[in-house]
């Protein structure tokens, strides 16, 4: 395994996620043959999986935006998650309680979560356009956006138009 997978394996909250993982893979296993058995089961472990990815991916970008947007991807996914083995319990096809053992343990993770990203580092950041996070009516944030990519400011006459064959929209 690389370096850097075994640093993310050392957090806690990437802990809590293989905790999550294998009981995911306990739970598709415990599901009863049916119509929606292989939708829910990729539904369960998908986004187990994705929760795991997501932590890397946050880890691996130093931005806080960026940080920030796989912890919301991670939040959305635990839902998921959640709800697909609920269906389990609805549609009959899971003859033991999951549904609580999953709500354990994802509260467990939610907790290691939120220690988590209390820890980013919320002054390494740019802004997204998407105003999300920064409040464009401070002196930081119009500093910021001079940063930006300037539309005004690019010279387009560096292009030739007649390298691009009008049919198809591709260079020559």
């Amino acid at each position: 395994m690389s370096k850097r997978f075994e640093k993310y394996r050392k957090f806690p909250v990437y802990r809590k996620s293989e905790e999550l993982y294998e009981l995911a893979n306990v739970i598709i296993e415990a599901i009863k043959e049916d119509d929606q058995k292989d939708w829910l089961a990729g539904e369960i472990v998908g986004n187990a999986m994705l929760i795991q990815a997501k932590i890397a991916g946050a880890e691996g970008g130093g931005l806080y935006s960026l940080r920030m947007q796989n912890a919301v991807l991670i939040k959305y996914a635990a839902y998921n998650m959640l709800n697909a083995v609920i269906s389990t319990e609805m549609f009959g096809l899971n003859n033991e309680d999951y549904v609580d053992l999953m709500r354990e343990k994802i509260e467990e993770f939610r907790i290691e979560f939120v220690a988590w990203i209390r820890g980013f580092d919320k002054s390494y950041d740019i802004p997204d356009n998407w105003a999300i996070r920064f409040d464009t009516s401070t002196p930081e944030q119009e500093e910021l956006e001079k940063l930006m990519f300037d539309d005004d400011k690019f010279d387009y006459d560096d292009f030739d138009d007649d390298d691009v064959d009008p049919e198809d929209g591709q260079e020559d």
